[in-house]
């Protein structure tokens, strides 16, 4: 992985809150997986920023390297990485998913 890579991911997660790595975007997301996490992310109505991989092979390589996670979506928040698609689906289910965004007092958006 370059270091402009590294820098750029490093600049994503800390300069929001929540960040999605993913397949395609937030209106047209290109496989199932990045479209359950943005259900998921709407359903909870949180703020995020998303980076479409797929516009860019340097950044799809390069965000697996730099989480040590071999799949894309990947969610982050408040600069930590917190896992794919189906670790987010059970964090949503059990409650986790929420408690995590209170505790990094992340609200959801005004309505």
């Amino acid at each position: 992985m370059t270091n402009s890579i590294s820098s750029r991911i490093e600049n994503d997660i800390k300069n929001s809150d929540v960040v999605l790595y993913m397949k395609g975007n937030p209106m047209f997301p290109q496989c199932g997986f990045s479209a359950t996490v943005i259900e998921i992310l709407n359903h909870f109505k949180v703020d995020f920023e998303a980076f479409d991989v797929l516009q860019d092979p340097a950044l799809r390589d390069g965000i697996k390297e730099f989480s040590q996670w071999p799949t894309i979506p990947q969610l982050y928040v408040k600069g930590e990485f917190v896992g794919g698609c189906d670790i987010i689906r059970e964090m949503a289910a059990n409650g986790e998913l929420i408690g995590l965004f209170e505790q990094h007092d992340i609200q959801p958006k005004a309505s």
